[in-house]
């Protein structure tokens, strides 16, 4: 009787190991879009636009002028017509999903400075949305001046300059007009006090499923929330470290690769993700994001299997969970007739 009762309890803890490595194996996997887009180029008949830089970081006090200057390219075999023109730089809590939003509509605290810019058109005068023309493979040198009022809130300033093309008569060969609209975004700091806070929350590190050409390939993916709570842009930076289990290191997030630029009332996603990882592993996995003078870390054992050895594994435990049963109803016959 005793040997019986041990030889079930044995029996129950190798259940109880396959039960718990079957869900080690199937805990909530992210199911991912099998193909991601790629950029295609804006055109608008024979035309190509495009903006450079795309960036512009300057400091900024009030009742002052600032001048700078970008270039708009048209890389096609047509002459372009274009019109410049300042937009908010802004995000919008969307109630859809919960997620932050970038726009160009919103105005807050931190987009005045798009009322302050003007451009110089060709007649050299200033104003706030002038018409351009550039040949085929011309670039053309547009200047604008930042005029600052006499009184600005202290922190950071955002504005996008775009260069938006003009349908004319040309179309493209399905009729539609087609539009580009390239951007410069203004990255300014007003002079006073400079609050520089964030939150990190949401820290995770998930194994993604993600099918391509009727083949499944496995990932893991670290993701975080990054919270402006301060009056200025900030830099939040993600590294994301996966070693096996005998201490041997895989991956590393490559330096820069991992990293979003957060301005105020703003909240994001940062992540990163191991796309080559190998077919079969238990792994390690370390989670640091950085931002603000803040760091927040987690850790999680990710463990990789292939589809055909996740069957044969469910295969062979529903047969060890068969006999289980099926030696546990004997011994209970048994006990029975000996009862008798």
């Amino acid at each position: 009787m005793a040997k019986t009762i041990n030889k079930i309890k044995k029996n129950g803890l190798i259940l109880a190991i396959m039960l718990a490595a079957t869900a080690l194996i199937f805990s909530a996997p992210v199911i991912a879009e099998g193909e991601n887009a790629e950029e295609a180029p804006a055109e608008e008949g024979g035309t190509t636009i495009s903006i450079s830089p795309v960036s512009n970081i300057i400091s900024i006090e009030g009742n002052n002028t600032y001048e700078y200057s970008f270039k708009v390219t048209n890389g096609g075999n047509s002459e372009m017509k274009f019109e410049v023109y300042a937009a908010p730089y802004s995000y919008t809590l969307s109630e859809e999903d919960g997620e932050y939003k970038l726009g160009f509509s919103r105005e807050n605290n931190y987009t005045q400075i798009t009322r302050w810019i003007t451009f110089a058109g060709t007649d050299g005068n200033y104003s706030e949305k002038p018409v351009f023309t550039a040949g085929p493979n011309e670039s053309v040198e547009v200047k604008y001046r930042i005029t600052t009022p006499e009184s600005i809130p202290a922190g950071g300033q955002y504005a996008v300059l775009f260069a938006h093309t003009l349908s004319t008569s040309n179309m493209t060969g399905s009729g539609i007009k087609t539009e580009a609209s390239p951007g410069l975004v203004v990255y300014a700091r007003a002079t006073g006090e400079t609050i520089k806070t964030s939150e990190i929350s949401n820290l995770k590190i998930e194994k993604t499923i993600t099918n391509k050409k009727k083949e499944t390939y496995n990932h893991i993916n670290a993701t975080a929330k990054i919270k402006n709570t301060g009056n200025v842009d900030l830099t939040a930076v993600g590294t994301m470290t996966v070693q096996g289990i005998f201490g041997r290191s895989y991956y590393e997030t490559p330096a820069g690769t991992a990293a979003i630029s957060v301005i105020p009332e703003t909240e994001l996603t940062l992540s990163d993700e191991w796309k080559e990882t190998p077919y079969f592993g238990l792994f390690n996995v370390t989670w640091k994001v950085v931002t603000a003078g803040n760091t927040e870390t987690i850790t999680a054992v990710i463990l990789i299997m292939p589809a055909p050895i996740i069957v044969l594994f469910l295969i062979l435990l529903t047969f060890v969970t068969i006999g289980v049963i099926i030696r546990v109803k004997k011994r209970s016959a048994r006990r029975a007739r000996y009862d008798f």
